[in-house]
């Protein structure tokens, strides 16, 4: 699982971060002025990107956390499988199955021979869009 460790200090929204070993995106990060004892403190309000569930982080702003490295790749579709659709990525050759996007818009255009974008992070993958042609 590709981490690297970061400073609190250094997020911001719209960044990422590892919350209970799910990748997440930053929606909403306020700090907390230090008090008489201890150091400043944050609250990351953070989504799920595969799941879609909120989690919040509090943690003093000079902890280290974990930061997902997120790769986005390009793949072609090779088969509609249901719920699933089997995805061949455009570099490696790799086969592999994932779960159709929730979007009915952009489900309904995964059809055999698309190129698709997907992400990956923490060993999952999601499709993100269509690829336009060049």
């Amino acid at each position: 699982m590709a981490v690297k460790k970061v400073e609190v200090r250094q997020l911001k929204k719209g960044k990422y971060i590892m919350i209970d070993d799910e990748p997440c995106k930053i929606v909403e990060y306020t700090t907390s002025s230090p008090g008489k004892h201890g150091s400043a403190k944050a609250r990351i309000v953070a989504v799920g990107l595969f799941d879609g569930k909120k989690r919040t982080l509090t943690k003093p702003v000079d902890a280290k956390v974990d930061v997902p490295v997120i790769e986005r790749k390009t793949a072609q579709v090779v088969s509609d499988m249901g719920d699933t659709v089997q995805l061949m990525d455009m570099e490696t050759y790799e086969t592999f199955e994932v779960q159709k996007p929730e979007d009915e818009e952009l489900a309904s255009q995964l059809e055999p021979g698309t190129i698709v974008e997907y992400m990956e992070a923490a060993g999952k993958r999601k499709i993100v869009g269509i690829k336009e042609e060049e």
